[in-house]
């Protein structure tokens, strides 16, 4: 009798902890490869990695505008981004980062259409994990009152 509650008490623990799930927005908008790296590449594995030690699970999102164009191009060297020479030494490895972010850890990614616009950037250069969205202000508001703790990562 001890061990059928005992284990109906740790069952309902481990569903207590399964249904509290933590929401996050990064506000991505650097041009710096180093913060880019540090603060989202690295930063978001590590707060996977804490959520499933908790046995929850972490929600991301990323808005991307400002310099963060860059980071999530077909190729940066067809862009006004050719002349960025840190990107363009790193962004084989990055653009294989930025995937596996997508693909592994279940990010999903919002670019600014409006933006993109002011960069000559189209549709067919932005890589096709990214959803496009008509501007990051709305996705920033939607998020947030979806309740998504916010994190900004700029250059300041």
């Amino acid at each position: 009798m001890k061990k059928t509650i005992l284990l109906l008490f740790a069952s309902l623990t481990m569903l207590s902890a399964q249904e509290h799930t933590a929401k996050v927005v990064y506000d991505l908008t650097t041009q710096n490869v180093a913060v880019f790296e540090r603060k989202i590449l690295k930063a978001i594995v590590a707060n996977k990695a804490y959520y499933e030690g908790k046995l929850q699970e972490l929600e991301v999102s990323v808005v991307i505008h400002g310099g963060a164009y860059r980071y999530f191009t077909q190729d940066p060297s067809t862009t006004e981004y050719k002349t960025d020479k840190s990107l363009l030494a790193n962004y084989t490895e990055l653009k294989k980062r930025v995937k596996s972010m997508a693909d592994t850890y279940d990010v999903t990614f919002f670019i600014c259409a409006v933006g993109m616009t002011k960069h000559g950037l189209k549709a067919k250069d932005i890589v096709k994990f990214v959803t496009i969205i008509p501007n990051s202000t709305i996705a920033l508001i939607d998020k947030q009152n979806e309740g998504y703790a916010y994190i900004p990562v700029g250059d300041k």
